[in-house]
């Protein structure tokens, strides 16, 4: 198949997702915010650069396109999960299995949780305390699916790994704190009793029908309870109900705007993006006063309204342990852009419980570290090689940031305390 061939198929300008074909075995699968743009770009001189060997000999084998257009980009990332689900196309299940893929699950429990965990990990639930009682998958974007559940929240708001145990919900003697993440409108109030067990069933069963493509079934539902309440004049409520439906029905894509690549250029999704790189780094004094700061690049550009700093409350001379607990705070700020690199100094050790923290919340960001020598001076940089090397300058920067950033934070610190 060529570039001419494509104008017969007449992709449209809008989501959905599009399959390859030779005959009538499918290829292979994919979504895109644009149907016509993202499927004209297999076509492009440089595919074999960008896309590798594979998707190229895909391209050639293939001799017909289908597709099926969706509401939205999140609606199209469902469908494609389920559509390589069933069908298994040969190119893109051949480089990975289901381990290696992300999937939502949801707990068996009073108050389920709605989670993401790789494949690999799901074992290890059923062994745990935790059974599942759903999973929808395998999806193979790890921080798209992250994009789309935050949406997903916003319309259904879950619990997620809250620490209540949920046998202890319904007998509340004293007013607990409520998590952070009902202060924010993410938690119906589980943590604090504010919702009832059948009440957050029937939040997880629109969740379920979600992920299962049944957005139709949905609204239906919605529109019937909505009329029900309000012939029962129970006006506030059947509103609530009425702003569910508006945002299942304009749900906001421009959340999903991830790249799976990083070419700065027009992504899966269509849209121009913010390259973001963050910068991690420890200081202190024989473990006194430790502090740890986040500094950010910006399509190659360091972004000092981005920066943070944290103050460690494990004072003691182990940065690993400093790391993480930075790194665990900082990932619970959903509200802040989430980076496509980030970076850590240190060895293989920090590049450990940085992936280890990621992996707790299904995120799959790849992690370098820069190794320095005696004088402290950049000596290589471990990790992903293929990004350490392209975008070596801008690691650097970022390293050297956070150092400078770091030392100067605890300076300051340490000057106060002494004051003190």
């Amino acid at each position: 198949m060529n570039s001419q061939d494509i104008k017969k198929f007449n992709l449209p300008d809008a989501p959905g997702v599009y399959l390859f074909k030779k005959s009538n075995d499918i290829l292979y699968i994919g979504k895109a915010t644009s149907l016509k743009d993202r499927v004209k770009s297999y076509f492009s001189n440089d595919l074999m650069e960008t896309r590798g060997p594979l998707v190229l000999d895909m391209v050639f084998k293939a001799d017909k396109i289908d597709f099926i257009k969706t509401d939205s980009v999140l609606e199209a990332l469902i469908l494609e999960s389920e559509l390589i689900k069933k069908n298994q196309p040969k190119y893109n299940t051949k480089e990975k299995d289901d381990r290696s893929y992300n999937f939502v699950v949801i707990t068996d429990e009073d108050y389920p949780r709605v989670l993401i965990e790789r494949g690999r990990n799901l074992e290890k639930i059923q062994d745990s305390r935790l059974k599942i009682k759903e999973k929808f998958g395998p999806f193979t974007n790890g921080s798209q699916l992250k994009e789309a559940l935050k949406i997903v929240r916003k319309i259904f708001p879950f619990r997620d790994r809250c620490s209540v145990q949920t046998s202890k919900i319904l007998n509340l003697k004293s007013n607990p704190r409520p998590c952070f993440n009902y202060q924010i409108g993410l938690c119906p109030g589980v943590c604090i009793g504010t919702i009832s067990k059948n009440e957050y069933a029937k939040t997880i069963k629109n969740i379920e029908l979600f992920f299962e493509g049944k957005k139709k079934i949905i609204l239906k539902d919605l529109e019937k309870e909505m009329v029900f309440l309000a012939k029962k004049h129970e006006f506030e409520k059947a509103g609530e109900i009425k702003k569910t439906i508006f945002a299942l029905n304009h749900i906001q894509d421009v959340a999903l705007i991830k790249s799976e690549n990083f070419s700065g250029k027009r992504s899966d999704l269509g849209e121009r993006k913010i390259f973001r790189i963050e910068a991690y780094d420890i200081a202190h004094m024989g473990g006194k006063n430790t502090v740890g700061v986040m500094t950010v690049m910006e399509n190659g550009k360091i972004n000092k309204n981005e920066y943070r700093k944290f103050k460690i409350n494990k004072s003691s001379q182990n940065d690993i342990a400093g790391l993480e607990e930075m790194l665990e705070r900082r990932l619970t700020h959903e509200e802040w852009l989430f980076p496509q690199i980030i970076v850590v100094d240190g060895g293989k050790a920090q590049i450990k419980i940085a992936r280890e923290v990621l992996q707790k919340i299904g995120q799959n960001i790849p992690v370098v570290s820069v190794v320095k020598d005696e004088h402290h001076r950049p000596k290589a940089v471990l990790g992903d090689r293929i990004i350490a090397s392209k975008y070596s300058n801008d690691i650097l920067l970022a390293n050297s940031e956070a150092h400078r950033f770091a030392i100067n934070y605890h300076k300051n610190l340490r000057r106060r305390s002494f004051l003190l």
